[in-house]
């Protein structure tokens, strides 16, 4: 990828070729202030002012840019995302106003996954100047961490495995002075047992492990952020057909979403404790595979009957989440791709939100409508509790019958998310995210993306400043 630091530069003065924006309902006033040849030129090309379309505009010996957007007086974070896309090589800055929020898409928008392929647009980098300078960093920041969340889901399991997600946890402990701690393979088994009996089929060089990182002042706040990093899933004993596991190097995007989110705490300096928490397995099969119907013991000390070998994100995350509740977390999130059910309720766009509290749940909300990360709040129905009972153990993991799906997989973690030392309830979050865009849109590429990243984020910034 090119150097995404370079994207963003302060507006000293230097020459650039302007963007003017203009919307629908403002292009005709806007273009009778234009030279019968300019008019011509945005005819020719078709621009009107609509959403996301583009021009070039001869202007003396030079030209300029337009660009269609709602609303030019208030720019969302996609309105230039497009520019940077079709726009030639250069340096531009907006003729009227600064870009705001919009850098963030001019940043993402240039984003290219090229790890098993040269990439070859051939004119390099688009850059945009602001006069903001106090808003490249974080927002550099921010785009750099949907772009990690995209380079590692977009990446083949093969090539992200539970050691390559380790490795990644390393250089992002060691970045930023953090301690790294990892319970790697058959060490897993008790202390961690469903971690280990979803991941015990993998090769040797995909053995599970719990991969832990530590950082920020002692007293501060603990919160716990926790990622799925199934790494691949084949279904297990409980195959998917082929249609369906085609998709399955992206299982590991709680995983992701977790690492950008922990980058972007560690780098802006929250002041929390964090604890990142990611059980990384590959669900695989094998003669030592777990079985429907076995009885999986628990760190909580809950037994488990595994009905669906399909259903292993939410035994992993019980571990972990049992775990990240016993160090005293004032909150904890977690990111899992975890159920085909919320998709089919809410499509790949938004993320489903579970929160045991309406304050949290609000606070993510508005946040993710305020930063264009929409999330939808779903249910934690205590009515649907009762599917998760078993006639041979605790819990089922996967209720029959599919009614609630989503739901039912939330409350199944409930379970496993534990109290403050008074019996207050942990105050938690869930993202029941898609970590993956079928299609393109301005400035979010097909393939990998983070969602709900940016509406944890700025929660988190609001609640606990940096």
């Amino acid at each position: 990828m090119n150097d995404k630091d370079a994207l963003i530069q302060p507006d000293r003065g230097q020459d650039a070729i302007p963007i003017h924006l203009v919307n629908g309902e403002g292009f005709e006033k806007w273009a009778k202030g234009l030279s019968a040849p300019q008019r011509a030129a945005l005819a020719g090309q078709k621009f009107t002012g609509k959403g996301y379309q583009t021009a070039i505009v001869p202007d003396g010996d030079g030209w300029f840019a337009a660009g269609g957007v709602a609303d030019p007086a208030d720019l969302s974070s996609w309105c230039l995302a497009k520019l940077a896309e079709v726009l030639p090589a250069g340096t531009y800055r907006l003729a009227k106003g600064e870009p705001g929020p919009a850098l963030f898409g001019w940043q993402t928008a240039q984003y290219r996954f090229d790890r098993y392929r040269e990439e070859k647009d051939g004119e390099g980098a688009r850059i945009l100047l602001t006069k903001d300078v106090a808003a490249i960093r974080p927002i550099v920041a921010e785009a750099d961490a949907a772009n990690l969340v995209r380079t590692l889901v977009n990446t083949p399991a093969e090539d992200m495995g539970p050691e390559s997600l380790e490795i990644e946890a390393s250089h992002l402990a060691k970045a930023h002075g953090a301690k790294l701690m990892v319970t790697r393979g058959d060490a897993l088994e008790k202390g961690y047992p469903m971690i280990h009996a979803v991941g015990r089929a993998a090769a040797r060089s995909h053995a599970p492990r719990l991969i832990e990182i530590e950082w920020g002042a002692e007293d501060a706040p603990r919160v716990a952020i926790v990622g799925k990093g199934v790494c691949f899933d084949s279904g297990g004993l409980n195959i998917k057909p082929g249609n369906s596991m085609a998709l399955m190097k992206k299982d590991m995007g709680g995983a992701a979403h977790a690492l950008a989110l922990a980058s972007l705490i560690m780098e802006q300096r929250l002041k929390v404790r964090l604890h990142l928490l990611i059980p990384a397995v590959e669900n695989a099969v094998s003669g030592n595979s777990f079985r429907p119907g076995d009885v999986l013991a628990t760190r909580k000390g809950l037994t488990v009957e595994n009905t669906n070998t399909d259903a292993e994100g939410r035994l992993v995350l019980g571990d972990a989440l049992t775990k990240a509740s016993e160090d005293g977390a004032a909150l904890i999130i977690d990111f899992a791709t975890l159920t085909g059910a919320a998709r089919v309720a809410l499509g790949p766009d938004l993320p489903g939100l579970f929160t045991r509290t309406d304050d949290t749940a609000t606070d993510l909300l508005e946040a993710g409508v305020a930063n264009d990360d929409p999330c939808w709040r779903l249910p934690l129905h205590d009515g649907y509790r009762e599917m998760l009972k078993s006639d041979v153990a605790d819990m089922v993991n996967a209720p029959s019958g599919g009614f609630a799906g989503a739901t039912t997989a939330a409350l199944f973690l409930d379970r496993f998310v534990g109290t403050q030392d008074d019996g207050t309830p942990i105050d938690w979050a869930h993202f029941d995210t898609f970590a993956w865009r079928p299609a393109a849109k301005p400035g979010r590429p097909k393939g990998g993306a983070a969602l709900g990243l940016r509406a944890a984020w700025h929660m988190l910034k609001k609640r606990y400043g940096g």
